[in-house]
């Protein structure tokens, strides 16, 4: 016997290893029985916490779909097989990404990828070639797609985006291997995620658009904009925009009102993180 335990303490350690020997000695009866069993085990202080939401978040994405996370294809950021690059430079700039699908006639139809690193390359060498000439081989996947097997494939593949196809064989909306990861390990932030720090709650990048963390008050926002938006139901920016949408929003939707624009972009299944606010100042 251990004497740095008291005797209680490993009996209700033996209770909970015994389960999960008895679950793993024959076939688990359903899911709700396995999490609770590691449930039971962070309350033991056996896994901590961030390890049990990790557990969670891999057993969740063995059940989810293309589907249940892609990026709806109204919100992709899209460039033209035709353009010519110094004239999508711009929109690169502007969005940030690091991948971009290639469109033939409409949305619906994505023929490549375009790697922000190529068009890059390309530029400084001054050829004059277009999107079409320098775009990558596209992945594609289909909406049922589960997505345990869709990370596996990132991963043999060395891929990072694929775009999800409906029924018909249109593009509906597409996947990083990022949006996987972050079913597993939550929200990851990179160079490229603004406003981290929650107390500073409004970052101005120009006069017409702004980084705001959705947490900021809807009292102070609308003193620092001199707006009028609504705090009846909802003391914060990012629950204004839940109340306004009526769902969980996903990264890339937005929501307008007044002459302010408001773009999610950063979230996950729980809340809105970070939005991007645009002003129209000449609507009315």
């Amino acid at each position: 016997m251990n004497d740095d335990q008291p005797p209680s303490s490993q009996s209700h350690h033996k209770s909970w290893l015994n389960r999960i020997g008895q679950l793993l000695a024959g076939e688990p009866q359903d899911l709700n029985e396995l999490l609770d069993i590691l449930r039971d085990a962070q309350e033991n202080h056996v896994l901590d916490s961030y390890a049990l939401s990790m557990i969670e978040g891999v057993l969740k994405v063995t059940e989810m779909r293309a589907r249940d996370i892609m990026l709806p294809r109204v919100q992709m950021v899209v460039v033209d097989k035709d353009a010519d690059l110094a004239t999508v430079l711009p929109q690169v700039i502007e969005s940030a990404h690091s991948r971009f699908p290639v469109i033939a006639e409409d949305r619906s139809k994505v023929i490549g990828i375009l790697l922000a690193k190529d068009l890059l390359s390309h530029l400084a060498a001054n050829k004059a070639v277009t999107v079409a000439d320098i775009m990558r081989p596209v992945s594609i996947v289909p909406e049922s797609k589960r997505l345990n097997v869709l990370l596996k494939e990132f991963r043999t593949h060395r891929n990072h985006m694929v775009i999800v196809v409906d029924e018909y064989g249109a593009a509906a909306g597409l996947i990083t291997i990022e949006d996987v990861l972050e079913q597993i390990v939550g929200e990851i932030e990179d160079e490229h995620d603004d406003a981290n720090d929650e107390e500073n709650y409004i970052q101005k990048r120009n006069d017409n658009e702004f980084i705001i963390q959705a947490l900021t008050p809807i009292t102070e926002f609308n003193e620092y904009f001199n707006t009028h938006l609504d705090d009846d139901k909802s003391d914060t920016l990012g629950g204004f925009i839940v109340h306004e949408l009526e769902h969980m929003p996903k990264k890339g939707e937005h929501v307008e009102v007044e002459n302010l624009r408001f773009e999610v972009i950063r979230a996950d299944s729980r809340r809105v993180h970070v939005l991007k606010l645009k002003l129209n100042r000449h609507k009315k």
